[in-house]
């Protein structure tokens, strides 16, 4: 490999390897898939949703409850769990007129868990 700059680096000679290329092209998942999963992971670019997922991480709550937690407002938190039940990482149940939100399942934590372990490598 040869560098013209510090940072990008390229082939000497155009080869390329249709072998590697083909079996690499064959593990892809389809590009809606791909994009599906662009989507999933821009709902976690939000420090105030990554807050919210943590807290339902510990405990089903109510809304005024996240907010009171997070020092919030309650129309905040119902936004971003608008936004969070859209995406189908977290579930609601109704006991009277309170509404409780919890995670949808427990790839969530997984997910917050493998990043988390990631930046504190």
């Amino acid at each position: 490999m040869q560098s013209n700059d510090d940072s990008v680096e390229r082939c000497e000679f155009m080869h390329v390897h249709e072998e590697i290329v083909t079996a690499v092209e064959n593990c892809m998942p389809d590009e809606e898939s791909l994009y599906d999963l662009a989507d999933l992971y821009k709902i976690f670019a939000d420090s105030t949703r990554i807050k919210i997922l943590y807290v339902l991480l510990e405990s089903e709550m109510c809304v005024c409850d996240i907010a009171q937690l997070l020092n919030m407002s309650q129309s905040a938190i119902s936004h971003q769990l608008r936004v969070l039940k859209a995406s189908r990482l977290v579930k609601n149940r109704r006991d009277g007129k309170t509404v409780f939100y919890s995670l949808s399942d427990d790839h969530i934590k997984t997910i917050l868990d493998q990043g988390l372990e990631h930046i504190n490598e």
